[in-house]
């Protein structure tokens, strides 16, 4: 016999590891991936050149740097994808020791670029940003941890890994790096809910978090700037937000051309945290949706295929990742159109940045190969593995 069935995955005997990656990839997903770097790489091409001429570069010069940064980030999530769930669990776990190292040595060798937070290293030909690396690398710790402590006489996992959680969003707050120690904090949170975290208990979380917001808005000039100027009912029109803010309305439904916006000669970020406003002027609404939707796909796929798996520690890393990478991106289109305080966060596989693409590349390879179509056995043989 050389095809068994279990649940609805076939498994075929000796089938080579190309077309097995193939039959049971997400193709929606890796699909709408694929377009959002092409779409990147476009909007690249409208919101780079200014910049680089700006700074007495060749014109296509960071476009020809995303172009050579995406691809290694594709080429890291297609092999990743390829893996094991196994595998991605030991290379996540390898990678979060890593950068979590990284993370706590950027005071001593860090640097902050004059923009008033230490957040990368310089490396002469480009710069590396740990916490960008970080995120996947917890998910992955963090729901190994949780789906230990669901074993019978496991470890006390969903302890460590809130205890982990603290520490790292403590020293992203110290950078200060609130939007990324928010995303951490919102994917643990997300993960500890699929594990079975009660709500009461994610209740006094969240109070806590709320505590630590006041304390921080009353401490930290940076955060309470930020704070101030999201909720100020005037937009001061020579700041990021006025600059963007006017390049959406002007865009309309259709745009005002390619090639035609201003925003992009005056936003010094317009090709990484304020991307969207360079799409939403040049190339209008419907570009934006689409993106959106694009977003979406990646989101709902993803959940979708999730709901069928049996495995706790692939059902709630994967979840983890799916939100986390969900939320960086309305978070992102939040600042954009202000619904939310500036945070510096790009827009995954469409905004300008080495570390944000490759760290996505690398994440979303995670994704695809925990949402792989695979054999899953009866739910009683899980359930009595289980008890034993």
């Amino acid at each position: 016999m050389t095809e068994m069935v279990y649940g609805t995955v076939p498994v075929r005997a000796g089938e080579p590891v190309l077309p097995r990656w193939w039959r049971t990839i997400d193709k929606w997903s890796l699909s709408a991936v694929l377009i959002l770097f092409g779409i990147g790489l476009l909007l690249g091409l409208a919101a780079s050149v200014p910049l680089a001429e700006k700074n007495g570069l060749d014109p296509y010069y960071y476009v020809t740097r995303q172009a050579v940064f995406g691809g290694i980030g594709l080429t890291a999530m297609l092999v990743i994808s390829m893996m094991s769930p196994e595998a991605v669990r030991r290379i996540g776990v390898i990678g979060f020791a890593g950068a979590f190292v990284a993370l706590l040595l950027l005071p001593i060798f860090g640097t902050d670029f004059g923009k008033g937070a230490v957040r990368w290293y310089s490396l002469g030909f480009g710069s590396f940003q740990p916490s960008e690396f970080l995120k996947p690398g917890f998910v992955i710790m963090a729901g190994w941890l949780m789906a230990a402590g669901m074993e019978i006489n496991g470890p006390p996992g969903k302890f460590y890994s809130f205890a982990l959680a603290a520490v790292i969003v403590l020293f992203l707050a110290l950078q200060p790096d609130f939007g990324q120690a928010c995303l951490i904090l919102f994917a643990w949170g997300v993960m500890y809910f699929v594990a079975g975290a009660p709500m009461l208990l994610l209740t006094v979380v969240g109070g806590m978090v709320v505590a630590a917001g006041l304390f921080a808005y009353e401490t930290s000039e940076h955060f309470a700037r930020r704070i101030d100027g999201f909720l100020t009912a005037e937009v001061d029109p020579r700041t990021q937000i006025g600059y963007a803010t006017n390049a959406i309305q002007e865009g309309g439904f259709f745009g005002v051309g390619v090639g035609e916006g201003t925003v992009k000669w005056s936003l010094p970020d317009a090709h990484t945290d304020f991307i969207i406003a360079v799409a939403a002027e040049e190339f209008g609404l419907v570009l934006v949706l689409i993106i959106i939707a694009l977003y979406a796909v990646i989101t709902g796929r993803s959940f979708y295929r999730l709901l069928k798996e049996r495995d706790p520690f692939i059902r709630i890393a994967g979840t983890g990742l799916a939100c986390a990478f969900a939320v960086q991106a309305l978070i992102n289109m939040g600042v954009a159109v202000r619904l939310l305080p500036a945070k510096g966060m790009t827009l995954p596989f469409v905004s300008y940045g080495g570390s944000s693409v490759i760290a996505s590349g690398i994440a979303l390879g995670m994704l695809l190969a925990f949402t792989r179509a695979r054999p899953q056995g009866r739910i009683e043989d899980v359930l009595l593995k289980r008890c034993r």
